[in-house]
């Protein structure tokens, strides 16, 4: 009986198969890569650290980029900026809305303008886009701004044979400030402004209504560090000067107002900051007989601007 057992277990039966791996192992594997693309290869590694080396030499450009986009929210609101000539992409209208004059004029103004896109939505969908706000009916959105780089503020100047005059913000909030700066510049010959990336006032839709159309005119910049963009500046052979009420010099004394030029202006209550103050070529200050403390940033740099233009001429 054992031996019959012997001889039962020898027979064939099912098989666990081998899954096409012998079969797989016998097909070749395509021609040999390169040696920079194997992995672990010692000239792989070389390459790698070349790109590396390549990689930390090129020159980085900081700051620039792009804002957020922004909605502007309200039947009022909403014309307005579509009146003073806000970029804007698209204009919301709730469904079923109760049109009045204010409704037909947005819907004109911008389809006049084109390149706005009109779309219908239902209350709840611009409820949840304004996040509860009182649209009234009317959403604007507004595109992000594209900044411009501070150094192409100072080569737009040389590409038109021209003495740089800027202007930066130092801790200036407030975006109709930034747009009265904005206007000012562009009407005085200036070449653009320069604003830091973070708590300071950006491009939004109130800064465009306030410059009145010129900062579709004029390049606004933003520095990633602003002390760091006005030492770039000095190296360039700029001279920056910083507005201060304490000022050693007095504005009507400064020679370098018909040169290449950063004017620097502080935020009204605080002035220019530690670190910008003690960067500037020199500091400046506007007399006032009537006896006012300060100026807002907008007033005060286009007092500057007005007098730089005037030596220019």
């Amino acid at each position: 009986m054992a031996a019959n057992n012997r001889r039962m277990s020898g027979k064939k039966g099912a098989q666990v198969g081998s899954g096409g791996k012998r079969r797989r192992g016998l097909e070749g594997k395509g021609p040999t890569p390169p040696a920079e693309m194997r992995k672990g290869h010692a000239k792989q590694r070389a390459a790698q650290s070349k790109a590396r080396r390549a990689q930390s030499a090129r020159p980085q450009r900081r700051g620039g980029g792009r804002s957020s986009s922004e909605l502007v929210v309200g039947r009022n609101p909403v014309v307005e900026a579509l009146r003073e000539g806000v970029p804007a992409s698209t204009l919301y209208v709730q469904q079923f809305i109760d049109s009045d004059e204010r409704v037909r004029e947005a819907l004109r103004l911008a389809s006049e303008r084109g390149g706005i896109n009109l779309m219908e939505a239902p209350r709840p969908e611009l409820d949840r886009m304004t996040n509860g706000l009182n649209h009234q009916g009317l959403v604007l959105q507004v595109p992000p701004y594209e900044y411009a780089h501070p150094d192409d503020l100072a080569a737009a100047a040389a590409d038109a044979g021209e003495d740089p005059l800027i202007v930066a913000l130092d801790g200036v909030t407030d975006p109709r400030n930034l747009g009265a700066v904005v206007r000012s510049v562009s009407a005085f010959g200036g070449h653009g402004v320069v604003v830091p990336e973070r708590r300071a006032a950006g491009m939004t839709a109130g800064a465009w209504k306030t410059s009145a159309g010129a900062a579709a005119r004029t390049p606004v910049a933003r520095a990633t560090n602003l002390t760091r963009a006005l030492e770039a500046y000095q190296k360039a052979g700029l001279v920056v000067v910083g507005l201060d009420a304490d000022g050693e010099a007095e504005l009507g004394d400064l020679d370098a107002l018909d040169g290449p030029l950063v004017i620097v202006v502080g935020s009204e209550g605080k002035g220019l900051s530690r670190l910008v103050g003690e960067t500037c070529d020199v500091r400046v200050r506007i007399p006032m007989p009537g006896g006012a403390e300060s100026l807002n940033a907008g007033v005060a740099a286009g007092i500057v601007l007005y007098e730089a233009a005037r030596r220019r001429a």
